[in-house]
């Protein structure tokens, strides 16, 4: 048997995933309804059956979800985003499991792509100079499953399901968390909640374009970065791969400039190495940061409100 025992709570897709990659490691899951689960509510786990819980579970039930496992000083792995109706009730999750020895992460898997972190080096690296512009696309082609889904198409719809990621890419690569975004365009095409929602900020360096659709029928990802001394892009993820990332570097005056590429046909790396990464947050005894979290779930909010009124707009 294995020392760290972990379970799932919620078997939807992303539970059968996580219940996947946890391994040798799963020892049951818990669900209200799904015919294959070991338990239908949480407190009825036994407490010295398992070290983590992977909360895979819609926005609503998630504080009172956590707040029940930090305070028994179990390790949290929660799906993005980690929402709130209030900052506050986020901070007291932080304070909670620093009091119990608890690790409390957000999973935002999109941090373990490889171009992804090749991005950010590059970008840290400070080779390519003063960095002007990053525009991301982002697109999905489930707006009819999300129509179709009990809990999905409410509230602002896309924007803090992929704009979550987005926005937590940014302060990935860039280390800093950006507060003055606004909604440039939101709409609602097929769906109750906007389905296509563009934001963005002109304040500070670099400005910011983030794109994010349930109606791009193939699934898709693209990235921008221009700068001083050059730019660099991302096209695809490696699970719709090929994902190639490329960078180009700038001739002066002018002129053709000289690139290089890196392609990858590869299945998708992210969550092995995920909970690779939270396994070990855990059994080296990190403390829990949640300052990540209550930042995308102010400028969520803020944003949320907007997108919401701009989509009912005629």
């Amino acid at each position: 048997m294995s020392d760290f025992r972990a379970i799932v709570v919620g078997l939807g897709v992303q539970g059968h995933k996580r219940r996947r990659f946890a391994g040798d490691d799963y020892v049951g899951c818990v669900d209200p309804v799904h015919e294959e689960a070991d338990w239908r509510d949480i407190k009825d786990v036994p407490l010295e059956a398992y070290d983590c819980a992977l909360c895979c579970v819609p926005d609503e039930p998630k504080i009172e979800l956590l707040t029940y496992l930090l305070g028994h000083g179990k390790h949290v792995l929660v799906e993005k985003p980690l929402w709130a109706a209030q900052d506050g009730d986020i901070e007291r999750l932080d304070a909670l499991a620093k009091a119990n020895g608890a690790v409390c992460y957000t999973a935002y898997n999109h941090r373990f792509e490889p171009h992804y972190v090749r991005m950010r080096d590059l970008i840290r690296s400070g080779d390519l100079g003063e960095i002007y512009r990053c525009r991301m696309f982002y697109g999905n082609g489930t707006a009819r499953l999300v129509r179709n889904s009990e809990w999905r198409d409410q509230g602002a719809g896309v924007l803090p399901d992929l704009g979550s990621h987005l926005l937590d890419t940014l302060a990935f690569w860039f280390g800093e968390r950006l507060e003055s975004f606004e909604v440039y365009t939101s709409n609602c095409f097929e769906n109750k909640a906007p389905d296509h929602v563009i934001i963005g900020t002109e304040a500070g360096s670099p400005k910011i374009e983030l794109e994010m659709t349930l109606l791009s029928w193939r699934n898709h990802f693209t990235c921008d970065v221009f700068a001083e001394k050059g730019s660099a892009h991302i096209e695809s993820l490696c699970k719709w791969g090929p994902a190639t990332f490329t960078r180009r570097m700038r001739v002066l005056p002018s002129g053709r400039p000289p690139e290089g590429a890196v392609t990858l046909v590869e299945e998708d790396p992210t969550w092995v190495e995920e909970y690779a990464h939270f396994k070990n947050l855990c059994q080296s005894g990190t403390e829990t940061d949640l300052s990540n979290d209550i930042w995308l779930n102010t400028v969520l909010g803020r944003l949320s409100e907007e997108a919401i009124a701009k989509a009912a707009k005629p």
